[in-house]
This record gives C-alpha cells, structure tokens and sequence, in this order.
C-alpha cells in the first residue's frame, strides 16, 4: 500500500467521533506496568489515537507517538490533553520517518500488523535499534487463525504473527515472554470478540 493510499485509508477509519480502538490500553499492555517506571521514554509505534501512547504517559513516560494519517494524529492530542498529560505525537510513514537510535527505553508495537513481510522485517529493525540497551519491546499481534474469527486486524495472512516468525525475528533479543493464546478482547468497535493473539516482551541485551 502506498503512502497516499494508506494515509487516505488510515484517515478516513479514524474520521469518526469516536475512537476507532476505544480510549483505554490495550489489555497485554496494561499488565507490563510493572515493567515501566516513571521517567522512562517510550516510542507507540502506529499508535493510530493515542489511546496506549496517553496510559503510558499517565504512568509518567516521555512518550513519542506516532501514525501515518493526519486524523489520528489529531485525536491522540485530544485525547491527551483530556486525560492532562504531554504527548509528542508525530505524523510518520514509518517506511520514511528517520527513527532515533538506542534512545528510548520501551518501544511499543501494539497491532501494528499492516506491513507485509518485506516491510515489518524493515520495521522490526528500526524498532530494535530505536531502543537502548536494555530496552523493552512489547508487542502484540494477531496469530494466522485470526482470519478464522474475523473480529479484527488484517485479512493478508501474510501480515499475521506466528511463534517462530517473533523468534526469528528478534533471536538477537532475549526474549522474556512470548505466548499464543486465544482470548476475548473489546477495544473498541475496531476489534472485539475472540482473537487469536500472539505477546511478546524482549529486551536488548
């Protein structure tokens, strides 16, 4: 998908009132907060509205967020300046975006599932060098036998996560947990009900 086209597509989903993915964390998310500590950076990589960028800032993070579509942009400082909280929200193509390096202390990828091989081996990368040593990635995403449920994220198996693609792709890592598991999740109109998903938490070493 091309810039333009997947900006006008990204930003038309998010031309609504409310918000696509709800206002609350995501749930796997929510349970590494023991993980995070005030003063830490953080980088919300596709954050879309903000809604795991502005929990992250609550918990006191410098947090860096960003999406391609000008819309979502838009409401994760909305959203931001109703919960009272610093947001550098920023519009990325992330195939473009100059990424930092070794700077933040957790780069977070919640359902970021839009890019094709090719592209998420070149988005993991960037991701893994944006985070210093000792650095946290979290992330989550759909498993394959999520296309069978049909309650959310892509429909190009491709796109999907499996154990050993997250394994491989982040073997220079030390990988602290990585889980498949069904389960039932409600974020919003964007996804609900039950989702094949797949965690996972590793560390630069």
């Amino acid at each position: 998908m091309e810039t333009v086209s997947a900006r006008q597509f990204w930003d038309s989903r998010y031309d609504r009132e409310d918000y696509l993915f709800g206002e609350a964390p995501n749930t796997f998310l929510a349970r590494q907060a023991h993980l995070l500590k005030a003063g830490m950076s953080a980088l919300a990589v596709a954050d879309g509205e903000g809604r795991n960028g502005v929990w992250l800032a609550e918990l006191g993070l410098t947090v860096t967020t960003t999406d391609i579509a000008p819309r979502a942009v838009q409401k994760a400082l909305a959203l931001a300046a109703r919960r009272g909280v610093n947001l550098d929200a920023q519009l990325a193509d992330l195939d473009q975006w100059t990424w930092p390096r070794e700077t933040y202390d957790v780069v977070v990828a919640i359902f970021i599932q839009f890019a094709p091989p090719a592209a998420r081996q070149r988005l993991f990368a960037h991701m893994k060098a944006a985070v210093r040593s000792g650095g946290l990635i979290l992330l989550q995403g759909y498993r394959p036998e999520q296309l069978a449920y049909g309650t959310g994220g892509p429909a190009q198996i491709e796109n999907l996560y499996t154990e050993v693609v997250l394994r491989d792709a982040f073997a220079d890592f030390d990988i602290l947990h990585l889980e498949s598991h069904d389960s039932d999740i409600s974020e919003g109109p964007g996804h609900h009900g039950r989702s094949a998903l797949i965690d996972l938490v590793a560390r630069r070493p």
